[in-house]
Order: structure tokens, then C-alpha cells, then sequence
């Protein structure tokens, strides 16, 4: 038996575990057979297939390979998940109040914060709370679909977390005065 051999068996393996949603020990052994190779090689066949499957309960499921940009993006929302724990650190406790809908809870956060637009324009909003998923602004300006460097300051005098954010819904909640609602896609914690 070559190398080419179980190569095959394994891609045969994974494309049936795409099709099925997961594949089994037998499923492997019958791709074995059917190619006329020893049933006692299934496990070389799914070292091989590794890549492609994850083991859980007893079975072998498909598991799409991560792109590039998407493994890039997955990076950037875990800094952005500890550049938010971090500043959450020193944020007092609250109470529990009515149970979020949302995915990633909120939390209070009130603080002066500085925006800089894509045009270069600079000037100052209040944060409202924060998530790891995003931030509300509040302020004089309306910033739907824009993209924004949202500067936040940390004590110590250490740079202020340095965050994109591509703002998502504006609302007007009094005159000339509108909450902005904005998701985090990466920060630079430098």
C-alpha cells in the first residue's frame, strides 16, 4: 500500500463526511474496503483527514477549512475581546438588571472618548456602554456607515486602546444630539 493510496481513501473519507455531516469508525473501514485496502489502516486514514474532521461523541465531523482572512479576523476580535476585558477591569459592578437579548452583554460604560473619521475630522464623544462586540457613542454628529478610530483612554498614562469601529445605527435622542451604535472590527493595543 502507498501513501498515495490512503491519500485517497482519506479524501474519500472527508468528502463522505461532508456529505453525511460526520462520518464513523465503520465509515472509514468500509472506504478502506471498498478501495481494497486492510480495514486496520483507519487510523492512518484519519491522521490524514485530520485537517478536515473533528472528533466529538464518537464521531468524526466535517470541518470546513478557516481561509486566511478569516483566521486574520478571528485574531482581531480576540484583541478586541481582551482589550475589552481590560478596560472592563476597572469599571465598578452593577446590578443585574432585565436579561440581555443580545449575544454579548453590555456593561456601563461612561467615559469621554476621541474620534478620528476616515476624512481626518477629530473631535470628542461620550461612550454609553460597552461589549466585547461593540461600543454606543453619543454625541452631536450622525456617523451611520462610517468607519471610525475610536480612541479610548486607560490610566497610567499608557496610550489610549486605539479602536476601529464601523458604526451600525444612529438614533436621535434629543435636539441635535444622536447615540451612535457601532461594532469593534480590530484595535491596536500598541
Amino acid at each position: 500500500m502507498t501513501a498515495a493510496d490512503l491519500k485517497g481513501v482519506a479524501d474519500q473519507v472527508v468528502r463522505r463526511a461532508q456529505r453525511q455531516g460526520y462520518v464513523v469508525q465503520r465509515d472509514v473501514r468500509a472506504e478502506l474496503k471498498q478501495a481494497g485496502e486492510p480495514e486496520a489502516m483507519w487510523k492512518d486514514v484519519l491522521a490524514l483527514a485530520r485537517a478536515s474532521l473533528t472528533f466529538r461523541r464518537g464521531r468524526y465531523y466535517f470541518t470546513a477549512p478557516i481561509s486566511e482572512r478569516v483566521r486574520r479576523e478571528q485574531t482581531q476580535q480576540h484583541g478586541v475581546r481582551l482589550a475589552v476585558e481590560e478596560l472592563l477591569r476597572g469599571a465598578p459592578a452593577e446590578d443585574a438588571g432585565p436579561a440581555e437579548r443580545r449575544e454579548q452583554d453590555r456593561v456601563d460604560f461612561v467615559q469621554t472618548v476621541a474620534v478620528r473619521t476616515e476624512d481626518g475630522a477629530e473631535f470628542s464623544l461620550l461612550s454609553r456602554d460597552l461589549s466585547a462586540a461593540g461600543i454606543r457613542l453619543v454625541g452631536t454628529r450622525r456617523l451611520l456607515g462610517q468607519k471610525l478610530r475610536v480612541l479610548v483612554p486607560r490610566g497610567g498614562g499608557q496610550r489610549p486602546y486605539d479602536f476601529l469601529v464601523r458604526i451600525l445605527w444612529t438614533c436621535a435622542v434629543g435636539d441635535g444630539l444622536f447615540e451612535n451604535g457601532g461594532n469593534f472590527l480590530e484595535v491596536n493595543r500598541e
